[in-house]
């Protein structure tokens, strides 16, 4: 088990090199660059432009160099544990992911946790109570839930809970305890506004996640050895979590590669309409002023954690089904 653990790590590397290489291209894509960006701006609020200083700026971040020499500029410092400097913030790319990216995390565990805890125990029951009044009901939601965007989502709740409570629910704690050190009350306050964002994040993760629980479940009730198990006796919940539950489990846990980063990606739009302080903002606005460092960085960062649950969901698997452990 460890050395597939290793062996998959080390995977990891190529991946990423080429996930570097094809995110920073296609930041560099767009015809112009910062600086370009940069002068539009000062046009258009009418201020004076001096060319010696531009050239100066251009000279400093290297943008007159071709994209490989920036590229390997970038992935230099990189391996030094720099991700560069932000043209846009001027100010360490490290510095201002470590500011923004905990949240991120946070509104993304958070939203991992509400998608599973909700996700698994409606598929089990939907396949338990095939086509019954409640499975139909939990159905409909799914869908509703697959079809609705983050967006939209986040938008009606925002609505509803004006309109019952007369407060805006933005951000992750009350004005109070944004600049206050870290307490018990302020991880309180952190829980009672962590809650929406989680929901809002989760619900197109959780819709899906119930359908593939409810159909790889109702597969498995109709397997020979279900029959089996009945006919010795064993009762209906000891049957069903001891034998098809941990068969059927299986490719709810090996989604965990796709759903980290697809609950990453929500947090994203969900992050500018609820007025969260994660990456969502700092990455909108790198990609608009072309902030190479920064986008690429953070481009970077979303690429590992797909990488990272890829890994946790294999190692789950082989942890939970005997037939994976013993073909590693």
């Amino acid at each position: 088990m460890l050395v597939f653990i290793i062996r998959r790590i080390l995977l990891m590397i190529p991946t990423l090199i080429v996930v570097s290489m094809i995110s920073f291209a296609i930041i560099e894509a767009p015809p112009g660059d910062y600086m370009d960006t940069y002068v539009e701006r000062l046009i258009a609020q009418q201020q004076a432009i001096d060319p010696a200083e531009i050239q100066t700026l251009r000279t400093r971040y290297g943008l007159d160099d071709g994209v490989h020499v920036r590229y390997m500029r970038w992935v230099s410092a990189l391996l030094r544990g720099d991700m560069g400097r932000s043209l846009e913030w001027n100010q360490p790319v490290t510095r201002l992911i470590a500011d923004r990216l905990p949240w991120s995390l946070a509104v993304s565990f958070a939203s991992f946790l509400l998608a599973y805890a909700i996700a698994i125990p409606i598929g089990l029951y939907s396949a338990t109570n095939k086509y019954s009044l409640g499975d139909y009901a939990l159905t409909v939601i799914g869908f509703i839930g697959l079809a609705t965007p983050n967006f939209l989502l986040a938008l009606i709740i925002l609505w509803y809970y004006f309109v019952a409570t007369g407060q805006v629910a933005v951000g992750l704690f009350s004005p109070e305890y944004i600049r206050a050190p870290w307490s018990f009350a302020k991880f309180v306050n952190l829980l009672q506004h962590i809650w929406l964002p989680a929901l809002v994040v989760g619900t197109a993760g959780t819709a899906g996640l119930i359908r593939i629980m409810r159909a790889n479940l109702l597969d498995e009730l109709e397997r020979p050895y279900v029959m089996v198990a009945r006919s010795k006796g064993l009762s209906e919940t000891k049957m069903l979590i001891k034998y098809p539950f941990r068969i059927a489990i299986n490719p709810v846990v090996s989604t965990i590669g796709w759903t980290l980063p697809a609950l990453v990606n929500g947090e994203l739009l969900a992050s500018l309409v609820l007025g969260l302080p994660t990456i969502a903002p700092l990455f909108v606005g790198s990609l608009l002023s072309q902030d190479m460092f920064l986008a690429g960085s953070i481009v970077l960062i979303l690429s590992s954690l797909t990488l990272i649950g890829t890994l946790i969901s294999d190692i789950l698997l082989a942890w939970l089904d005997p037939r994976i452990r013993g073909a590693i």
